[in-house]
């Protein structure tokens, strides 16, 4: 059966060629009938006629790219800087290296942490995530350490690292950091 003749909806496609076809799409002009050996533009042999009597495979003409976003997407695309943060010809951990910097500095933290010494392993990690907020806006690849648009890694990066920093200040015991007001708020909801 031919590409033309039949339809998208599981039909046969044959029937009287003078009929639509049941998809609803219309034959595009000088395309002739089903068989391809209709009149062509002229009128004076089949379309796509050479001069000594032998027919021509038809070209389709180019489809125009559609505007709309396809019902089923194929591929994720790359957040904005998210290329590598070195050469290709660079090794692959030299390539990430902002990435393995943020990740370095929170592991750490966390050592830190794990040692008994949160109030410092804590900050450290907070001021990760704030060097991976600089490292965001300041390169224009940063290879993985690009997880969103750079406006939302900016602030998810500076937002917990802000977070942390001011928790890890205020916790008690003997906090480094004295908010008068958070004191009042803590005391208000706990009573």
């Amino acid at each position: 059966m031919d590409a033309d003749t039949s339809t998208g909806d599981g039909g046969t496609g044959g029937g009287d060629p003078a009929e639509p076809a049941s998809s609803g799409a219309q034959p595009s002009p000088g395309a002739g009938s089903l068989n391809g050996a209709g009149p062509s533009v002229n009128g004076h042999g089949p379309a796509g006629a050479s001069p000594n009597g032998a027919v021509a495979a038809a070209t389709p003409a180019p489809r125009k790219a559609s505007r709309r976003f396809p019902s089923v997407t194929r591929d994720t695309a790359r957040p904005e800087g998210g290329g590598r943060a070195a050469s290709g010809a660079s090794p692959a951990p030299a390539r990430q290296w902002p990435l393995l910097t943020v990740l370095g500095s929170t592991g750490l933290g966390l050592l830190l942490v794990s040692v008994d010494l949160f109030r410092v392993g804590l900050i450290i990690i907070g001021l990760a995530l704030l060097a991976g907020g600089v490292l965001r806006w300041m390169l224009p690849s940063v290879g993985m350490l690009a997880v969103r648009s750079r406006f939302t890694d900016i602030t998810t990066y500076g937002v917990l690292g802000v977070l942390i920093v001011l928790l890890a200040l205020v916790a008690q015991p003997r906090p480094w950091l004295d908010i008068p007001f958070l004191e009042d708020a803590v005391r208000f909801t706990v009573r």
